[in-house]
């Protein structure tokens, strides 16, 4: 009785300081945003297409889809879909290291922002042997994705990006994940298979781990220096180490009907269109029947067209040359010509989520 009522009288100090904790997060991105932003045009003015101006009736109704988002990521850790402790999840040793590493690549990223060189790699690093949709720098960024430096410093940009809330964006594909796990509850939870498609840096597959406490996690991505600091990340919390190979998701190299769920965040508007089909149908190939697949990305034309000026722009600031397709792709009609049966969408913030079940 005692514990219970002690449980709810700290559940709204937790609220409050998962509140306090994303809007510090919050303002923080948007500080950087603006010094940098001012810094640019005074010492590199971009030649970059104009960015049109975002009506300040759009920016309350962004701010309110953050706060929507933020009440739903509470809602999930409340109701266990995952620990309350994952809220507050941050790397925090990365940030104080890295941080002041974001400024210094600064000039290098405007510079070649200015001068349209997008597939501009230091002599140290190889591009023989990836698909040439991939040897991009992405973001304008140093090294696209193919060094130790740009994966040391991606988690905290898009941080940045997105105003603190990319990992509360993440988790958004737990709670469809577990519920379609349901399917295989006579499996006993470590036989439970899942694998994140282009896993990156790892923070996708940490917000996994926290979730699925006992499942056998796998990723796959391109880059060998992404899936190093992964290992670094994914090492530094309790359970089993994820399995991580390094791999294009165009072959997924794993056996057909192997996983009983798979996730997928932020890759396919960085991918030509039939691409994304190659992935989807891979995707469809390695899980197994009853299994869930689940897709987060942008968010779409289709269902936001109210967030057009802030697509645009995004397009037009980043160096993401497949966006402008994406934003219009019929995924959930991709999906279903792979051969997923039941596809439902859902948005949250910036961010649209496809969830795809292949028939039992």
């Amino acid at each position: 009785m005692n514990e219970a009522i002690s449980r709810m009288a700290a559940e709204p100090l937790t609220k409050l300081a998962y509140q306090s904790f994303q809007q510090g997060k919050s303002y923080f991105g948007l500080a950087h945003k603006t010094i940098s932003t001012q810094l640019l045009q005074l010492l590199s003015p971009p030649k970059l297409e104009k960015t049109a101006p975002i009506p300040t009736d759009l920016l309350f109704y962004i701010q309110k889809r953050l706060n929507d988002l933020q009440e739903v990521d509470w809602q999930d850790a409340e109701r266990g879909v995952y620990p309350t402790s994952l809220l507050f999840d941050n790397p925090w040793e990365d940030f104080f290291r890295f941080y002041p590493t974001l400024w210094l690549d600064m000039p290098h990223i405007w510079k070649r922002a200015n001068e349209k060189r997008y597939q501009d790699f230091s002599p140290t690093v190889q591009t023989e042997g990836y698909p040439s949709y991939y040897i991009q720098n992405f973001h304008h960024q140093t090294d696209g994705y193919l060094s130790d430096e740009s994966a040391n410093l991606y988690d905290l940009q898009v941080e940045i990006l997105f105003n603190g809330s990319a990992d509360a964006m993440r988790r958004r594909v737990l709670a469809p994940l577990k519920q379609g796990l349901t399917e295989f509850e006579p499996i006993a939870p470590h036989q439970v298979k899942v694998l994140d498609v282009a896993c990156g840096t790892g923070r996708t597959l940490r917000m996994l781990r926290g979730g699925l406490p006992q499942a056998s996690l796998f990723g796959v991505d391109l880059s060998p220096a992404y899936l190093r600091k992964a290992n670094q990340v994914l090492s530094e919390i309790p359970g089993e180490l994820p399995q991580l190979i390094q791999a294009n998701a165009e072959e997924l190299p794993y056996l057909d009907n192997y996983f009983h769920g798979i996730t997928c965040v932020f890759l396919f508007h960085e991918l030509p269109a039939a691409v994304r089909q190659h992935v989807i149908n891979e995707c469809y190939r390695v899980v197994k029947p009853g299994g869930t697949f689940i897709i987060c990305d942008s968010v779409q034309m289709s269902e936001s067209p109210e967030l057009a000026p802030a697509m645009e722009n995004f397009a037009r600031m980043f160096h993401e040359p497949y966006y402008r397709n994406y934003i219009n792709d019929d995924m959930s009609d991709r999906l279903e010509k792979a051969g997923f049966t039941t596809v439902t969408t859902e948005t949250h913030f910036m961010s649209k989520y496809w969830i795809a079940r292949k028939a039992a």
